[in-house]
């Protein structure tokens, strides 16, 4: 999938259309150049932000909002204050990266394989699991609605997009199913690992949609049969299919 068709998905990831950016409060619009400015390394780690009268005038705000601000941002871990010295961007290891806004800023400021690769890490880790629970705690408009999103997949009239669209209502859904508040908080990182898997390689053809749609059946058939360890491999699959997705997209680029 080209970037320019891949910005185009209604995602909160790329969610970045115009009458969202217009509506965007004095606060926000502060705490997302800011934000992208730390996760681009445009302020890099370890340097002092510009001091108050300075952003004050950039911004063109009230002390309030810029106070407010910088409280936000310290807590996604991005800055932290220091008396007599300024706010500091704190090193890497500090920033929430479950943090949807900073998932989002990563995007916008391009990631990189790395960045992708530990999405799929973190995937790995959770997803599987979080389909196992599946199997053991789904009701059965549960599995109906898993079946739904799974044969959507395959409808003729899918594009790229449409098909990433359905490809993360699924798997929110799954997280929703495994009735588990730490698994259902994923949802942002796991938007974002889909997003970066579509945007790096993307089926182009409809046979191709339909084996996306086969690989999530088979997920949903072991849900179904109440098959802990079926289920748990069955997305371990999808999940090791969208990396290699993506490593073969970068290989690409590497080769154009």
């Amino acid at each position: 999938m080209s970037e320019g068709r891949t910005e185009r998905l209604p995602s909160r990831i790329l969610g970045t259309q115009k009458t969202e950016r217009k509506s965007r409060t004095s606060h926000g619009h502060v705490v997302d150049a800011l934000g992208k400015a730390i996760v681009s390394g445009a302020f890099p780690v370890g340097t002092i932000l510009p001091g108050d009268n300075e952003l004050l005038e950039r911004f063109k705000v009230s002390r309030t909002v810029l106070r407010e601000s910088m409280k936000t941002l310290a807590a996604k871990g991005l800055v932290v204050p220091r008396a007599r010295v300024g706010t500091r961007v704190t090193d890497r290891i500090y920033w929430n990266m479950f943090d949807n806004e900073i998932l989002t800023w990563h995007f916008e400021s391009g990631v990189s394989k790395e960045f992708l690769l530990h999405l799929y890490d973190i995937r790995l880790a959770f997803e599987p699991l979080a389909a196992s629970l599946v199997a053991e705690r789904a009701s059965c408009e549960d599995i109906d609605l898993l079946r739904r999103l799974a044969v959507s997949m395959s409808a003729p009239h899918h594009t790229s997009d449409s098909l990433a669209v359905a490809d993360l209502h699924f798997h929110l859904a799954i997280t929703e199913a495994s009735q588990n508040p730490f698994v259902r908080s994923l949802g942002g990182l796991i938007e974002a690992a889909l997003v970066g898997m579509f945007r790096m390689s993307a089926p182009a053809s409809t046979n191709d949609f339909a084996n996306i749609a086969d690989t999530h059946m088979a997920i949903v058939d072991a849900i179904a049969a109440r098959d802990c360890l079926a289920a748990h491999r069955a997305m371990e699959f999808v999940i090791v299919d969208g990396r290699q997705q993506v490593l073969g997209g970068f290989a690409a680029l590497a080769h154009a």
